[in-house]
């Protein structure tokens, strides 16, 4: 109404009022009200995008090829890009006034193809067909110093190719001499294998034959190793034998010694005997029998005593006229006597 408008930005974009010819607003995701009459407006989308490439390119050694990838970038300098492109808003600010936004993609292009070109003029076919990681780092490291691009204020975020393949033509006999190759790589393969199983062949029968030499010294190493053994065992057997024997007769010796000693001490012991009884013989020789008698009777139980009396009575029989033997007087005799204590029966 009377010329004000009401005007809204994504975060992204950043934005320059103008007015009478001086800045009055610049920031990102602005929202304002402005008089159209008298102001300009400059949107500049900052957010990254991926632009999609795909070309055809001659390598060193004169072949097609072609060059399929992405190519990510952004704005990254709004007051660089606006003194080169036109990114007016149009008064109502829904639409810019020009194409200007919609060509630089097409000059970030031509850059980029440029630089590539660049880059296959120096390497053969068979190099660039596998050189997309390579190629794709040298690029990008010449387009993030490229004069152009910063003039524009621009950032390369990101480059992938994704494809470098020749012609048709120039694949089928890349094809067919790969063929050929693989062919003969498969040749040598069998070559090498019936070789290689030649030669395990002829490994395995040496091992058989170093197994079975092996197995029959083993064999006679255990043969002689158990021969060593019985004869060992054997002479074993004969030190026992023969340490037996010595010791057999060492004993015998020593009880032959032993017996031979014991009769002497025996010898000798009885002689001593002899001696002892023949010297109490003579001491006995030289007592009174009636003091031998008394001295046998010291101690002596009573029916002892009364059986030497009546000894001695029969020995003096005839000096005696008359002896008379009352019945309770052999009673006591035939009495059977008790033991007296500390007394002999």
């Amino acid at each position: 109404m009377f010329g004000f408008k009401f005007v809204k930005f994504t975060p992204s974009t950043f934005v320059l009022q103008y007015h009478k010819g001086n800045i009055v607003r610049e920031g990102f995701g602005l929202s304002f009200f402005y008089f159209s009459p008298t102001s300009s407006l400059i949107a500049v989308p900052t957010e990254s995008k991926e632009l999609p490439f795909i070309f055809e390119e001659t390598t060193s050694d004169f072949q097609t090829i072609t060059i399929q990838g992405q190519l990510t970038w952004r704005i990254e300098s709004p007051h660089k890009i606006v003194e080169c492109l036109d990114y007016s808003m149009s008064p109502s600010g829904q639409t810019y006034n020009c194409d200007d936004h919609e060509r630089l993609p097409q000059r970030i292009l031509a850059v980029l193809q440029v630089l590539v070109r660049s880059e296959l003029r120096k390497t053969g076919l068979r190099k660039a067909l596998g050189s997309g990681d390579t190629l794709s780092e040298t690029v990008l490291q010449k387009l993030h110093t490229a004069p152009e691009l910063e003039a524009l204020g621009l950032k390369i975020l990101g480059l992938a190719i994704l494809a470098v393949r020749p012609n048709p033509e120039t694949a089928r006999a890349l094809e067919a001499e790969m063929r050929e190759k693989l062919l003969q790589e498969a040749d040598d393969a069998i070559y090498i294998r019936r070789n290689s199983a030649i030669a395990q062949e002829r490994a395995i029968k040496e091992n058989e034959l170093n197994t079975e030499i092996a197995i029959e010294n083993k064999k006679q190493e255990r043969e002689k190793t158990r021969l060593e053994g019985i004869e060992r065992i054997q002479a074993k057997k004969f030190d026992l034998e023969k340490a037996d024997l010595a010791f057999k007769q060492e004993l015998e010796e020593d009880k032959t010694a032993l017996i031979e000693k014991s009769a002497e001490n025996s010898k000798v012991e009885a002689d001593s005997r002899i001696y002892e009884m023949a010297k109490k013989l003579d001491i006995l020789k030289k007592i009174d029998p009636g003091s031998l008698q008394a001295l046998a009777s010291v101690g002596m139980n009573p029916d002892k005593m009364i059986a030497m009396a009546f000894q001695d009575l029969a020995e003096n029989a005839e000096r005696i006229g008359q002896l008379n033997i009352t019945p309770d007087l052999l009673k006591e005799l035939i009495k059977p006597q008790t033991p007296q204590s500390g007394g002999n029966r």
